[in-house]
């Protein structure tokens, strides 16, 4: 039987466990010499892609008024992020633009995925905002500094999905963040917002890029081994010059082998293979 972590003790050792980490990451960040992206100001000219994503999903047996509530919830915090502006040299931290998410801010419970188990908190579902901010990332020259994953489980069956599996994120404040740094020579910009139904996001920029950018899923299946389904995919990135039409480089973002944790009826049976 393996040792259980201090953290796992008892949810006190676990409260302070999260608040050393908080703590930690506050002090790294007050001695840091990392320029954050702050600044906001009006629309840049060039759109360089865009993306929404639904709200409201039918993700297993998750109660649906925790949904409703995500929808609060993303609405404050695009609020925080809408029209961040980062210039060359800048760093773009979730936690910094959007701070702690609390029920005094207006806050409610929404989901969380906590240990490889679905579970809720306040602030729930910010997630998905960092989910549809790393998409757009990836289909520009921004450079990923920090980005976790909630690794080796698939929780939910595909639901009206547009984004490859494997392409998501894992946040919890502030010490699980994600962040990207301009490397270019011109601006870029977050515009984010919340219709009734969808999180809407723009990657904009100063000036117009000279390559475009296609992410890819290949060689998706689902392997079922000791009687368990295991999902696999390999997500590609293709770099191309749009003068030319010519490749520039194409290079492997994540190769995806979870465990699946719903039943195995939802699995799409063309992408099951041979027991192995």
């Amino acid at each position: 039987m393996s040792r259980r972590l201090f953290c796992e003790i008892s949810p006190l050792t676990y409260t302070i466990s999260v608040q050393k980490m908080r703590m930690i990451r506050h002090v790294k960040n007050c001695v840091s010499m990392i320029k954050f992206a702050e600044t906001k100001g009006e629309p840049l000219p060039v759109l360089v892609f865009k993306h929404e994503s639904l709200m409201r999903r039918r993700l297993g047996d998750v109660d649906m008024r925790l949904q409703e509530n995500k929808v609060i919830n993303l609405s404050l915090a695009t609020s925080k992020i809408n029209g961040v502006i980062i210039k060359p040299g800048e760093v773009f931290s979730f936690w910094k633009l959007v701070g702690s998410c609390t029920k005094r801010k207006g806050y409610l419970e929404g989901g969380t995925i906590s240990g490889g188990r679905v579970s809720s908190d306040i602030g729930g579902g910010m997630c998905q905002f960092s989910n549809l901010i790393h998409w757009m990332v990836l289909h520009s020259p921004l450079t990923i500094v920090e980005h976790h994953h909630h690794e080796g489980i698939d929780m939910f069956p595909d639901y009206e999905r547009k984004v490859p599996f494997g392409c998501g994120t894992s946040i919890m404040y502030n010490y699980l963040d994600y962040r990207f740094q301009n490397k270019s020579a011109f601006d870029f910009q977050l515009v984010v917002y919340t219709n009734k139904t969808h999180l809407c996001g723009e990657l904009r920029a100063s000036e117009s890029l000279s390559e475009s950018y296609h992410v890819q899923e290949e060689e998706a299946e689902f392997v079922k081994i000791d009687d368990v389904f295991y999902r696999k995919n390999t997500i590609l990135r293709q770099v191309i010059d749009k003068r030319t039409g010519n490749e520039i480089f194409r290079e492997i973002i994540k190769k995806s082998h979870a465990k699946v944790m719903y039943d195995e009826s939802f699995i799409p049976e063309d992408k099951k293979v041979a027991y192995q």
